[in-house]
């Protein structure tokens, strides 16, 4: 038991000479465990801050490599639906004696197969019709032709345009109607 004691002594001692030389120097007792209470709570908040900024460095690079990955495989799905059409046309290549009628019909199951991958990875064609009125956020005007209908509307589409994801990818071809 007597080594027990000691320790308890020497805190004692410690405790003791501490007081003393806090009131030698014009400090209160009180004063003290406020200050030893505020320096635990700041190793506290540090402690937290720390956490906190680790945390959100992990968050950061988390979402890089999210980001990493969705440009990497942005095209999968897409890539995915036009395998199909891939299949279709290598099938057709390996036919030895097709008749007109076989290849057309291929060619046509074909473009069904390739409208649809564009329709399920929302490709969308823009074909303005004759006499729509020229919207640039669509089409471009290769040309302006002599015309019976108002100016500055769709007389031809030479090439059609398309949108993804009501983006424009390409616009249409137009020819337009000149002015009277």
């Amino acid at each position: 038991m007597q080594d027990t004691e000691k320790p308890a002594e020497n805190e004692a001692v410690q405790d003791a000479q501490a007081q003393a030389q806090t009131s030698e120097a014009g400090v209160e007792p009180g004063l003290e465990e406020q200050l030893i209470a505020a320096e635990a709570k700041i190793a506290e908040m540090q402690d937290a801050f720390l956490r906190a900024k680790a945390e959100a460095e992990n968050i950061r690079r988390r979402a890089h490599d999210d980001i990493s990955r969705a440009h990497k495989f942005a095209i999968e799905g897409f890539a995915e639906s036009l395998l199909s059409v891939k299949d279709s046309l290598e099938m057709a290549l390996k036919i030895e004696t097709p008749s007109v009628e076989s290849l057309k019909e291929g060619v046509d199951m074909t473009l069904k197969q390739l409208s649809a991958a564009f329709e399920k990875n929302k490709l969308l064609e823009i074909s303005p019709q004759a006499g729509e009125k020229l919207d640039p956020m669509k089409h471009q005007a290769i040309s302006a032709v002599p015309a019976e209908q108002e100016a500055n509307t769709v007389v031809t589409v030479l090439q059609k345009g398309y949108t993804i994801s009501e983006r424009l990818l390409r616009p249409a071809l137009v020819t337009v109607a000149q002015g009277k």
